[in-house]
């Protein structure tokens, strides 16, 4: 069940992003998988809620791809694939890696102090362990790094894939690294947009992007037990969009 509006944690959260939540959370923790059909009507029963800002979450879903409508028959989740992963990432770099560069000479005080104080706001996270907020000031540093290139569109495209990610259920968190680990990633890329340097900051932006994308690709292999070589795989995918990047190996059956 969802608190009502008036009495959810985040008051500015609505209640159609509170049930694309409930969905993601369903996702990651294994109570919704892809190939099962779900009922609108019974998802709005089960969390108390009516089927308005259901439909609404699930158009929203729709249309990032991660489920699908199928008539009289209800929805499904769309299984992710490695070829989703590389895709998502391939089109971030391309977007992302400029944008970085362009915003180590651009950005304007006021951007600086705003990603000083998200840096510090993931460090705190993480050592708290607060996923939720680590990777709510990481998209918010990505996306005050594309506002200061002057890439607002890019900035939208970049937050849907994102999101889309997100409700995939990927995280490298699980098992792969730890936020302290994924924030420290991000110093570099941090460091060179607050120095001015535009090819540390895109170089440094590329590693993280890689580093992640090819983690999440040898997930999703592991998880469907697809024993291609993740490492190859993620070369043949990104061709053109990374440096040669080496892979990281995935516990055998870290979920995504």
């Amino acid at each position: 069940m969802l608190p009502p509006p008036d009495q959810h944690p985040n008051a500015r959260v609505s209640m159609t992003d509170a049930v694309m939540e409930h969905v993601r959370s369903s996702i990651v923790e294994g109570s919704m998988a892809p190939g099962e059909w779900y009922s609108v009507y019974r998802l709005a029963d089960e969390l108390a809620i009516s089927r308005s800002p259901v439909r609404d979450a699930l158009l929203r879903l729709e249309e990032i791809g991660v489920i699908r409508f199928a008539k009289n028959r209800g929805f499904q989740l769309v299984p992710t694939t490695p070829e989703d992963v590389a895709q998502i990432f391939s089109i971030r770099s391309a977007l992302e890696v400029p944008a970085a560069g362009r915003a180590s000479l651009s950005r304007t005080p006021e951007q600086a102090d705003q990603i000083a104080a998200l840096r510090t706001a993931m460090d705190t996270a993480a050592a708290e362990t607060d996923e939720k907020v680590f990777f709510e000031r990481d998209q918010d540093l990505h996306a005050v790094i594309l506002t200061a290139a002057g890439m607002n569109r890019a900035r939208e495209m970049v937050n849907k894939l994102r999101v889309s990610t997100r409700m995939l259920g990927a995280s490298t968190s699980h098992g792969l690294r730890t936020l302290e680990d994924i924030s420290r990633e991000h110093e570099p890329i941090i460091t060179a947009v607050l120095g001015g340097d535009p090819h540390a900051a895109r170089d440094a932006m590329e590693r993280h992007l890689a580093a992640t994308g090819s983690l999440l690709v040898q997930q999703a292999l592991n998880r469907s037990g697809d024993e291609r070589d993740a490492a190859l795989l993620w070369s043949q995918l990104t061709d053109g969009y990374f440096e040669e990047t080496s892979i990281a190996s995935a516990p055998p059956n870290d979920p995504i």
